[in-house]
């Protein structure tokens, strides 16, 4: 008899199988602990991991950790740390990405392809929808406890050994919408259920007979509970057997979802009054509070919109008195409890978060707000509350130990960045919060990350996010910062992208349809208003394009580079290979327009660009009012520009990624304080957020990918504050990349206006599919003509046409008489007729009438009908040689 071998189960078999419960044993009794702090770490995997056939390894900063196959280990994997000599976080950040990641990992087969979402029927996108959820119920590890065994219909903890996670099931009945579960796709997926219902359901059927399960079940006493659906609703639940007394208070409420809460809460009190007990359950008394302070509020809004300029709020609310435009965000933000204020760069959505806080305090008395920033910004926000408000603030500092009880200390404003939320989201999750404020809220853009995840899981009963940028690429980005402000307000990720997106028949996305349901949807809960509209507002800005003429080292660079994109590009399919060639090509074409030294890093490092900075440089030290604003997208640019602000006196302050934290804000300070320094040089990553309001100079050394970035580097400076009229310099690289930059992306500009602006008519964005957008938008920049502002260099140029004319022409004519006088020094025929015709001579002589064909196919007529000689010579050296040659020339025929 012959048997089977046995399959012996490979490391990656073994990981594609681990789940929380076994992840936690393999790290002993402080498992749990350990992959929950693990879990705070920001992991890139294509940077940090390699999985092999034998081998896992995390590169983490502070340790290195490996994951192998040992016949003595525990499920015969065993792990190792560089830092630590037992089970540690940084183990636990290996399993809690493995938990999280598999399909990233390649430890789990991605889903199987269907029919995408946005091509089914209403009927059929529920189906899926539930079928997703009935799926994850029967094949997902759950552990089910009842607080009585002994009835179906009651209340239950589910847990899930996947993420480790409780949550509260109520079972009510099989009947889809009568359960309730704590779970966050409960409760805003509107179809009535989640896996956590379907596995609790599963079980309960197993457990009791179906003669049990039909009876109904027996209310004991009243409550107030959420029913969530298509629409979220107050519910009264009225107990099983009802007493006459309660009868005529009950009886307008039942089977109705409750609209007047003022009046819910009169029945409750008369139903208490009578000896009944009235249970309120969280998410019900949360509804309750935030319908009758938005009812409360309303007036006090509506007042301050309808006259934000000749309101006294505007120099009473705030230690500085606010512009009309930034007292109509706050009294909006507040109106809307939980909002998204998404003005332009430089409109003040800083002094307009804090002003929310504020007018909270008074109208709603919160106490505690957490403000969540980028690290480079948490210290101006700082400055800005002890400058605007006597209310108390606090920045999150120090080791993991020193933070956590920072952030339950009783202080009003506590600062903190996102990396730290991911870090100590223990102890941030356990503390009250009233308002949460995100700042750069596109932080959250992407649904599917981690920071994302963690940010929106964080509860308060107030949230304003601050951005100027909510939708940058697609939708999908809008849509998940608005989750953060209302997880139900665009419904279902399922039911809003087949609402609002357009597909071809693979499922890739070539557009959006719909918009005017969506702006009117966002219309109650997001504000966006434009520097355009309030332009009267804000000091003059001019704009000077200074185009640069590549040295020949730099064009040879650049052309190097873009041949590969060239070829690339003509490719009917591009791989994932051809997309990484793509990027670096592309980047050293960007690079070669600064300096030759950016890419092959070798001196002298050509670059005209330096050149025409140093000349701008002299003229601007000149003139004692100006402070001035220098971006690069590259830090060794910087490290070359610095010798320039040197050589001609100009102090200044750097400040890029690699500035530590507690030093950023000082800089920034001695910039804005001190005459004596005049330039602050930095990176986009550096100024993220920054008020420079003391520069009147912006010079954009290069050009970022996004025009939209373009515009955020020179609102720091031309941004509400600023009095004086600004000067913004574009330095642009002839013949490069730089030059192509202006002109193209305008797609997303698009789709962000007709998303978000509520002035906006337009119903459809169309898109082509992705790869072959990226191929379109790469040939613009192969060949495309930009579209610029106000080019100085251009406006020279335009200068002087007649002038160069002149030159042509009498070029020509020395020229020709060089010519000439080279026919008559030469030697004649045997006869000595050096003066006969020139024209007759030459058109008997055979290698004469050669190269006059040869130089007609270099002459074109200009408008006069004129012959125009076209050459090419190898370089300057050789003009230079044949002005001195025609010189001599027509100084010997003189």
């Amino acid at each position: 008899m012959t048997t089977k071998p046995r399959h012996t189960l490979t490391l990656k078999d073994r990981l594609s199988r681990l789940d929380h419960e076994s992840a936690c044993r393999l790290l002993g009794s402080r498992g749990a602990k350990h992959i929950r702090e693990g879990g705070q770490y920001a992991i890139d995997i294509d940077a940090q991991v390699y999985l092999g056939a034998d081998l896992f390894r995390l590169s983490l900063p502070e340790a290195v950790v490996t994951i192998t196959l040992m016949a003595s280990a525990r499920h015969r994997l065993h792990l190792h740390c560089t830092a630590c000599s037992r089970a540690c976080p940084h183990m636990g950040a290996a399993l809690s990405l493995i938990l999280e990641e598999k399909t990233a990992l390649g430890l789990a087969a991605p889903p199987a392809e269907e029919t995408p979402i946005e091509q089914l029927t209403d009927a059929e996108l529920i189906e899926r929808a539930l079928e997703d959820r009935r799926e994850r119920a029967r094949t997902e590890r759950m552990t089910l406890r009842s607080s009585d065994p002994s009835r179906p219909w009651t209340d239950y903890t589910i847990t899930s050994a996947e993420s480790g996670k409780s949550y509260r099931v109520a079972l009510r009945g099989e009947e889809r919408g009568v359960s309730y579960c704590s779970c966050p796709d409960f409760r805003k997926n509107t179809l009535g259920t989640c896996k956590h219902i379907l596995h609790a359901l599963e079980k309960v059927r197993k457990r009791f007979p179906k003669s049990k399960l039909r009876q109904p079940p027996r209310r004991r006493g009243f409550s107030v509970h959420v029913r969530y659906g298509e629409t979220r609703e107050l519910r009264l639940g009225l107990p099983s057997r009802l007493d006459d007394d309660a009868e005529p208070i009950v009886r307008p409420l039942r089977d109705r979802a409750v609209d007047d809460v003022n009046d819910l809460l009169k029945r409750v009190r008369r139903l208490e009054r009578n000896g009944h007990d009235v249970t309120i359950y969280p998410d019900a008394e949360e509804l309750i509070q935030q319908r009758l302070f938005l009812d409360r509020i309303a007036s006090v809004v509506r007042e301050i919109r309808e006259d934000p300029a000749g309101h006294p709020l505007r120099r009473e609310l705030l230690a500085r008195e606010l512009l009309p435009f930034q007292l109509d965000g706050i009294a909006f933000a507040v109106g809307a409890g939980r909002a998204i204020l998404a003005d332009d760069m430089g409109l003040g959505k800083t002094i307009q978060g804090i002003g929310v806080a504020e007018l909270l305090a008074r109208e709603a008395g919160i106490e505690r707000v957490l403000v969540v920033c980028p690290a480079s910004l948490k210290a101006q926000w700082h400055d800005e509350i002890r400058q605007f408000t006597d209310r108390s603030s606090q920045l999150v500092v120090g080791g993991p130990q020193e933070r956590a009880p920072q952030y339950d200390n009783g202080t009003f404003f506590t600062i903190c960045n996102y990396e730290q939320v991911l870090r100590d989201i223990l102890a941030v999750e356990q503390a009250p919060w009233d308002l949460i404020i995100l700042d750069e809220g596109q932080r959250i853009k992407n649904w599917e990350a981690k920071t994302s995840r963690v940010i929106k899981g964080l509860h308060s009963r107030f949230a304003l996010v601050l951005t100027g940028t909510p939708l940058e690429n697609r939708l999908d980005e809008l849509y998940s910062v608005v989750e953060f402000v209302d997880d139900r307000r665009l419904g279902p990720g399922f039911r809003f992208f087949q609402r609002h997106r357009v597909v071809d028949e693979r499922g890739k996305v070539v557009g959006y349809k719909n918009l005017g349901e969506l702006r009117e949807k966002l219309s109650p809960i997001l504000l966006r208003r434009t520097r355009e509209e309030v332009m009267g507002e804000l000091p003059e800005r001019t704009t000077e394009i200074l185009r640069v003429a590549p040295t020949q080292e730099q064009l040879d660079q650049h052309h190097t580079h873009m041949q590969v994109v060239s070829t690339i590009v003509k490719k009917p399919f591009l791989t994932e290979m051809d997309l990484l060639r793509l990027q670096k090509s592309l980047l050293m074409c960007r690079m070669a327009a600064d300096s030759t030294y950016l890419v092959d890093k070798e001196e002298p490092g050509y670059s005209s660009k330096l050149d025409e900075l140093d000349a701008l440089l002299e003229r601007l030290a000149g003139e004692e009012s100006r402070k001035i604003v220098l971006f690069s997208e590259w830090t060794t640019m910087i490290d070359r520009i610095e010798p320039l602000l040197e050589k001609h006196g100009l102090g200044a302050v750097r400040l890029d990624g690699q500035v530590p934290q507690k030093q950023r804000q000082q800089r920034v300070r001695r910039f804005n304080r001190d005459p004596e320094c005049r330039a602050f040089l930095t990176t986009n990553a550096g100024a993220t957020g920054l008020n420079l309001q003391a520069a009147n100079t912006v010079i954009n050394v290069d050009l970022p990918w996004n025009p939209a970035v373009l515009e955020q580097r020179i609102s720091r400076a031309h941004r509400m504050g600023q009095e004086q009229p600004v000067h913004v310099f574009v330095l642009v690289t002839e013949q490069t990349l730089e030059e192509n930059l202006l002109g193209t992306l305008s797609a997303k500009h698009d789709l962000a206006l007709a998303a978000l602006d509520p002035e906006s008519e337009v119903e459809a964005v169309d898109l082509e599919s992705g790869m072959e957008e990226l191929k379109r938008r790469l040939e613009q920049l192969l060949g495309a003509k930009p579209e610029a502002p106000v080019d100085e260099s251009a406006r020279r140029e335009a200068a002087v046409p007649e002038h160069k004319q002149r030159v042509a022409e009498a070029g020509g004519e020395l020229v020709s008489a060089a010519f000439r006088f080279l026919a008559e020094i030469a030697p004649g025929d045997a006869d000595g007729d050096s003066g006969s015709d020139a024209g007759a001579e030459s058109a008997a002589d055979p290698a004469a009438r050669e190269l006059r064909r040869r130089l007609d196919d270099c002459i074109d007529t200009d408008d006069n009908g004129r012959p125009t000689l076209t050459v090419t010579l190898p370089d300057t050296d050789a003009l230079d040689a044949l002005a001195h040659a025609v010189a001599r020339f027509r100084n010997a025929s003189s």
